[in-house]
């Protein structure tokens, strides 16, 4: 695991995920998915507050809820959707950009989040730490929820 590494203006945090590169893209685009990892250890996301609209221009929303019960509306539109290497979303108040980069890498997968064009008060080794946490969460979300083999009949 490694810490996020903050330069300047740009945040970049990387892991190797015990998942193929889909189980890994599908963490990122299924609402329920992402309310089990998004909050990091610092917040916990309400499963019906995540929507998805997974399309060039399509809105990618959440709800962050503290400790104290605090909650914050999280916005995102979709810029670049390239199953299952690459998503890129702008965060469109303050223009920060992410792009989760997902490659195979020997028994899992190698996930790079590079955000780009940090507003000042994101310059920090809070926000570093914070995702960190996020993505040591998606760890632990991929190695406890194991796709069912099942399927349902109609």
């Amino acid at each position: 695991m490694s810490n996020g590494e903050l330069r300047g203006d740009e945040l970049i945090a990387e892991r190797h995920l015990p998942a193929e590169p889909a189980r890994v893209w599908g963490a990122f685009t299924s609402p329920a998915s992402i309310a089990a990892f998004w909050g990091g250890s610092h917040a916990t996301v309400p499963t019906e507050s995540v929507t998805v609209d997974l399309r060039p221009g399509g809105e990618f929303a959440l709800d962050t809820r503290a400790p104290s019960g605090a909650t914050r509306r999280l916005r995102f539109v979709y810029v670049t959707i390239d199953p299952p290497h690459e998503l890129v979303f702008d965060e469109p108040t303050t223009g920060l950009r992410t792009t989760v980069t997902v490659r195979p890498a020997g028994d899992g997968t190698h996930l790079t989040v590079h955000q780009r064009r940090l507003p000042p008060e994101l310059r920090t080794a809070q926000a570093a730490d914070g995702l960190a946490s996020i993505l040591d969460r998606l760890a632990a979300h991929l190695r406890h929820h194991r796709p069912s083999t099942e399927r349902s009949t109609p």
